[in-house]
């Protein structure tokens, strides 16, 4: 059996994640392939990142694989929907069985399916592939009955098995496997972009709350971790083979766990092997004690989950948090030399200027090193989905779109949020600056963004 994973990012074609130069290795596509090298499962890896689609092709052209499985998630669906339509089109590939998996393929599985997917894999892959190995090396065709997987007969019917079951000891999975990629390409690149390299390491799956423009498509609402010690021999190993300047830990909630949090830092204080790190988490799942534990062993920045200033947001989100937490906790991190950065959102149904000025106060209040921006958008799958998918004003074309490109009927037009990030941007930049020429500027933009978002909300009303 040939198989071949990949997954189809292409920096060299994403103009935004060119400028920011921050790209972080297939993890997901790690895992799987140590766990099918520790069964005895040969397998090859094409990492695209620093590749080109040409040399994709050339490489499936050259190898010919019996099996080819895609990583798919909303930033990549439409190069794997170019890359499966250019599979079934050429002859030479006629029997080669695509293979997709990720968070983007269990809502569009039919969609996919009918494109030409043979097989979609539904949640957690890494024992479903090695199931779909083991009997495809058998039999010789993938097979119908193996849980986790949904196919399409030969009527065109889709079929969903059984959903996997998840693992329950993440003890179980070896590290990912690295060596299979070039992981140097990732630390040149953030080396040259920013003075430092990174590796980017994930400790646990899943996340147990309930946030509704969350996909939770793959792990569900579960919370399942490795061992703070196998975490810190990976971190030793990654030390002894890369010596990453930093490590960016990929975790939903990183100090969910405090106990988990303390043997941690034991752990990797007893090894001597701390290293800056960066996370994201809670801000209810902080306290003096955790950002403690955090600064001493190497937190360097942690990005502290708020979305909005206005409390009614953060509820009608389910963040399940209070703003005021928020702030509180990007201060204590801040005063003990930790950098602290958090995340915005608006266009939320429902938010309205009121709740814009709220968040601007909220972000000169608590004033993070960093903050991004977003405007919402219903990822298929989601409660937010569910909840605006009568209100969706946008027709777009599947195969050239994502959800991303998907708008719905707010309080005011997706023109009047486009207006209102800059309206944040300049309004809190402002409130950091002194008396000068820049502040005068800001000043002059703020007032200009906030007379378009006057204009748009008229026009959207009439």
């Amino acid at each position: 059996m040939n198989l071949l994973l990949t997954h189809a990012y292409f920096l060299e074609e994403d103009e935004k994640e060119k400028l920011i130069m921050k790209p972080y290795v297939p993890l997901g596509i790690l895992y799987i392939s140590a766990y099918l090298e520790e069964h005895a499962i040969e397998h090859a890896i094409f990492d695209t990142t620093f590749s080109s689609f040409d040399a994709l092709k050339k490489q499936i052209e050259t190898s010919k694989p019996d099996l080819i499985a895609i990583y798919v998630n909303l930033m990549t669906r439409i190069n794997v929907l170019k890359l499966i339509k250019w599979i079934r089109t050429t002859e030479a590939l006629c029997n080669t069985k695509i293979i997709l998996g990720g968070p983007e393929v269990k809502h569009h599985a039919e969609d996919l399916l009918h494109y030409g997917a043979a097989i979609i894999v539904s949640g957690e892959a890494e024992q479903t592939m090695l199931e779909i190995c083991n009997y495809y090396k058998q039999h010789g065709q993938l097979p119908v009955t193996v849980d986790g997987t949904i196919y399409m007969d030969a009527e065109g019917k889709v079929i969903a098995n059984a959903e996997r079951k998840l693992l329950k000891d993440m003890n179980q999975l070896p590290p990912p496997n690295r060596k299979k990629i070039n992981l140097q390409n990732y630390l040149n690149a953030w080396k040259t972009a920013h003075g430092y390299s990174t590796v980017s390491i994930s400790t646990m799956r899943g996340c147990p709350y309930t946030c509704k423009w969350c996909s939770r498509a793959v792990y569900g609402g579960t919370y399942r971790r490795r061992s703070p010690q196998l975490v810190a021999e990976e971190i030793k190993q990654i030390k002894e083979a890369y010596n990453p300047d930093r490590i960016w830990f990929v975790d939903d909630v990183f100090t969910i766990n405090h106990k988990w949090l303390r043997e941690f830092a034991a752990a990797i204080k007893e090894k001597q092997i701390i290293i800056p790190y960066e996370i994201i988490t809670r801000a209810d799942r902080m306290d003096e004690e955790v950002i403690r534990l955090l600064k001493e062993s190497g937190c360097y920045r942690v990005w502290i989950g708020a979305e909005s200033g206005s409390q009614k947001i953060i509820d009608a989100m389910d963040r399940r948090v209070e703003v005021t937490k928020v702030r509180e906790m990007i201060l204590l991190a801040k005063k003990y030399g930790i950098e602290a950065g958090t995340f915005i959102m608006l266009g939320y149904p429902g938010e309205t200027t009121a709740d814009i000025k709220e968040t601007i106060n909220h972000l000169k209040l608590s004033s993070p090193d960093y903050y991004t921006v977003t405007i919402a958008y219903p990822i298929k799958g989601t409660a937010l989905h569910e909840e605006v998918k009568d209100k969706i004003l946008t027709n777009t074309n599947w195969e050239i779109h994502t959800d991303r490109d998907v708008d719905f009927k707010r309080n005011y037009s997706k023109r009047f949020y486009e207006y209102a990030v800059r309206w944040v941007y300049n309004e809190v930049e402002l409130h950091k600056q002194g008396s000068s020429l820049r502040k005068i500027k800001l000043m002059a933009k703020s007032i200009v963004s906030r007379w378009m978002m006057m204009y748009e909300q008229i026009m959207y009303v009439e």
